[in-house]
């Protein structure tokens, strides 16, 4: 049993409700707080750019099931405001204090706006539920919609838009989709999904400026290869940004996300961990072996629930926690073809088609850097990835296996 009395899980989504199951699971008993700047429920997100976009679920079938035993005081639609580690305490937007005998920072990230100007009413971006019903609503009566990033959310939007018959075109400044997290090989894979699907791909051309009529509605878009397309409807997929922002002046170390240590500890400027503070999910940074122990972070549903579970165990058991070291894992279905992956692929120098079938959309790629494995990408075989998982998980397990230190 944990010796705190009170516990605060600042960040309700996915992330925020896995370290909260945790904690209980583990035999938490005390008070247990979460808060969320959404007024929702935790709910799951890739339904989000999948079947609520094609009209198959409602918004509330999203919502994540809540034990009845889970025994939580939520704090929603207000969002924290600030940390005073010293003090143990969380201050929220609306002026209230929580105070804490431990807390887990589990805030996530936003999508990454326009940079430019201000654009026409019907540019969206994608992260919450509510930003997912606001498109939804609207997709079904657009006449063109243009999708702004084609990697894994700006596939997944196109294909839902296409699977309703609305006519799509995307746009990505690289040579390819995906080529940043997955490379060449996946890229003109996916590339031909989209053009077999009736997409107008744009590749190696970004976005100059939205165009819009007298009303301020959105009519289409000024590209940089100088070319322009119509639209009525436009989703931006640029990426995320972590929401560190309200950690300002609390001493942690934000550097593109909330720094932690492989125990799920978020690090103080003279860079020893926060006492009775520990992090989880798409905020954070964190040194893994894959990587050479660099940073890195990871925007993934299975980080998001099995580091919130790591970081509930760091809590209650600070001596005898094991490192958090995962076989990363991520999944996106296009146009029916199942897209799986293991291990951190955009961290390879060299990669290597194993399989590709063409007329039966199957692809397999390997990942390797400095020679080692660190990832495989499979399309329509899932079945193949358990080996490559296997490999990783023997190269992590061998390494220094040590338990936290005092």
């Amino acid at each position: 049993m944990s010796p705190l009395r009170r516990v605060v899980v600042v960040g309700a989504s996915l992330a925020g409700l896995r370290a909260a199951e945790a904690l209980r699971r583990s035999g938490y008993a005390g008070e247990l707080v979460l808060v969320g700047d959404e007024p929702h429920l935790p709910y799951d997100r890739p339904p989000l750019t999948k079947q609520l976009l094609t009209g198959g679920w409602r918004p509330e079938q999203t919502t994540l099931p809540v034990a009845p035993g889970l025994d939580v005081t939520w704090r929603l639609g207000v969002p924290a405001g600030g940390l005073d580690v010293s003090a143990h305490t969380v201050h929220l937007a609306d002026g209230a204090r929580l105070h804490y005998d431990g807390v887990v920072l589990a805030t996530g990230a936003r999508a990454r706006p326009w940079p430019g100007p201000t654009t026409p009413a019907g540019v969206h971006t994608i992260r919450g539920l509510d930003d997912a019903a606001a498109v939804a609503e609207t997709l079904p009566r657009a006449r063109r919609l243009l999708v702004v990033g084609a990697g894994f959310l700006g596939g997944e939007v196109a294909a839902a838009a296409r699977a309703i018959g609305v006519a799509v075109t995307l746009v990505e400044p690289r040579d390819w989709p995906l080529l940043g997290p997955a490379g060449p090989h996946v890229g003109r894979f996916v590339a031909a999904l989209h053009r077999a699907n009736g997409v107008d791909l744009r590749l190696g051309a970004g976005v100059r400026r939205f165009t819009g009529n007298g009303r301020g509605e959105l009519t289409g878009a000024e590209l940089t290869d100088g070319t322009n397309v119509e639209a009525d409807l436009a989703v931006l997929a640029l990426g995320a940004k972590p929401n560190i922002e309200w950690l300002a002046g609390s001493g942690l170390v934000t550097d593109g996300g909330l720094v932690c240590d492989e125990y799920c500890r978020p690090l103080r400027d003279d860079g020893r961990p926060a006492p009775h503070v520990v992090a989880a999910g798409d905020l954070t940074r964190w040194p893994h072996p894959l990587a050479g122990n660099e940073l890195i972070s990871l925007g993934h549903w299975s980080n998001a629930a099995e580091q919130a579970d790591a970081a509930a165990q760091t809590l209650l058991q600070p001596d005898t926690t094991p490192r958090y070291r995962p076989v990363p894992s991520f999944w996106s279905d296009l146009y029916g073809v199942r897209m799986r992956s293991v291990g951190l692929p955009h961290l390879a120098d060299t990669s290597e088609t194993a399989e590709h079938d063409e007329a039966n959309h199957r692809l397999v790629v390997t990942y390797r850097r400095n020679g080692q494995l660190v990832g495989a990408l499979t399309a329509n075989r899932t079945s193949r990835l358990a080996p490559f998982r296997a490999e990783i998980q023997r190269r992590l397990t061998s390494m220094d296996p040590s338990p936290l230190p005092v």
